[in-house]
């Protein structure tokens, strides 16, 4: 395994709450910051920008052909579009969702595949529900629940072909597979990597070999660079957890990672501890997002 050396993009005190969602659009990484309501952007210089503040609390990050910004109002169960200069509602999509909006992908023709995490963050005595859901958007506004009995459903890729959906089952520790048809919905649901023991993917991203950066809050090590099958190809290690990677950059061989101390929204207020992290790696990223 390589030795990577890791650069601190970002670092403590410069405006960052939760990242989360990075996507590489126009020269600079765009995210989710959860926790400060907002979606913003950065350089690789650490030019470090908010670019939409929100009156809720945001999740999941896509951009459609037209350059409008897609993301979740994610404890409404509803998508917004934002056009530059006006947020729009976009869909509804709390007929298939249940309770907090977890990662979303927009894939280029526009379809929008969102995760329903399955409990509220803020408010965790609330009971979890038991089987979670992707939703596809489809372009002309249409809303169809595509896969259910999901463990907490998190980040998504698309394989380099276009042919086939895979998601982070976080609470299931393993990444699942779709076959896409035309239309966007599923079929063929398989396990295309178990995971080691102790990790639970979060946010993942897909490399031109098709293999899946995988970040890991749970514990150690912090990223895996995994194969179908589930072969560990990789590993990067760190003092913070890891909640999302993201391929980026001028070659797209950059991986953005994005980390924190903690996850809870208790902590976050009192002491956030987010940082923004990035290494070169040696294959590109080739597909979406």
């Amino acid at each position: 395994m390589a030795v990577r050396t890791l650069v601190q993009l970002i670092g403590l005190g410069k405006g960052l709450r939760f990242a989360e969602s990075p996507r590489w659009h126009n020269n600079r990484l765009w995210f989710i910051d959860i926790h400060d309501s907002a979606v913003k952007s950065v350089s690789l210089n650490g030019d470090l920008q908010t670019e939409i503040s929100l009156p809720f609390k945001p999740n999941g990050l896509g951009f459609l052909e037209d350059g409008s910004v897609l993301f979740s109002d994610a404890l409404h169960l509803r998508m917004k579009r934002w056009d530059g200069s006006v947020l729009h509602d976009y869909a509804d999509i709390s007929s298939t969702s249940v309770f907090c909006l977890s990662d979303a992908i927009v894939l280029p023709d526009g379809k929008t595949y969102v995760g329903d995490i399955g409990y509220n963050f803020w408010l965790p005595d609330a009971k979890p529900v038991e089987s979670c859901v992707i939703t596809l958007i489809d372009p002309g506004g249409i809303v169809t629940k595509v896969a259910e009995s999901l463990s907490f459903p998190n980040g998504m890729v698309i394989s380099p072909d276009g042919k086939t959906l895979i998601v982070a089952e976080t609470n299931g520790y393993r990444l699942t597979a779709f076959d896409l048809a035309a239309d966007g919905t599923f079929s063929n649901r398989r396990l295309w990597a178990k995971l080691p023991e102790g990790v639970q993917p979060d946010g993942i991203c897909i490399d031109g070999e098709g293999a899946v950066w995988v970040a890991n809050p749970a514990g150690s090590p912090s990223i895996l660079r995994v194969r179908e099958g589930g072969e560990v190809v990789e590993t990067i290690l760190l003092d913070n957890h890891a909640y999302a990677v993201m391929l980026g950059g001028p070659e797209r061989r950059h991986l953005f990672i994005c980390t924190s101390s903690s996850h809870n929204p208790v902590e976050i207020a009192a002491n956030p501890s987010a940082k923004l992290l990035v290494v070169e790696v040696g294959v590109s990223g080739e597909s979406t997002p």
